[in-house]
């Protein structure tokens, strides 16, 4: 049994860490584009195809990062740029609102005064016995209880009820 440690190919990268910088940076931003414009709802309920399609991406995405890597130091380097691109456009929708339509999607009204907009549930390939089961999470049974219903960027649904008299 062998219980030596070759530290050398434990912290010395095999790769140059510009590349593994390079490489992060540019799958980081295909992969935001192409999740930035995907249908809100998949962020707020994963269902197992939901679930299977991210596994996927990963590992599609892992491919793209580059030869493999087996330092510690190659693994923080590519952490740490995922994070850092993640900070700076959060940093960066938050510093420029001119930016967030890109960065952020906005909210959809899915009801307003009670009536349905069924050309927004086309748009985000939202049934309506989804959208009920929604509502009845927020203890709302009909439409016409409803002021207004969104659904925010982040997939969540949002309900103002109208007032009672």
């Amino acid at each position: 049994m062998n219980l030596s440690v070759d530290w050398n190919s434990v912290f010395v990268p095999a790769i140059g860490l510009a590349e593994i910088v390079v490489r992060g940076s540019l799958m980081y931003l295909g992969l935001f584009v192409v999740l930035r414009f995907m249908a809100r709802r998949q962020a707020g309920h994963f269902g197992p195809a939901d679930l299977l399609v991210i596994v996927l991406i990963a590992d599609a995405a892992q491919n793209g990062l580059g030869k493999e890597y087996s330092s510690v130091t190659e693994g923080l380097a590519l952490v740490l740029t995922i994070v850092a691109w993640e900070y700076l456009l959060d940093w960066m929708a938050w510093r420029f609102p001119a930016t967030r339509p890109y960065l952020k999607p906005p909210s959809l009204t899915l009801i307003r005064d009670g009536r349905l907009i069924p050309q927004h549930l086309r748009k985000e390939m939202i049934t309506e016995d989804e959208l009920k089961s929604q509502l009845r999470e927020q203890s709302v049974d009909n439409y016409e209880d409803i002021k207004l219903a969104t659904l925010e960027g982040d997939g969540r649904l949002s309900v103002l009820k109208r007032q009672s008299v």
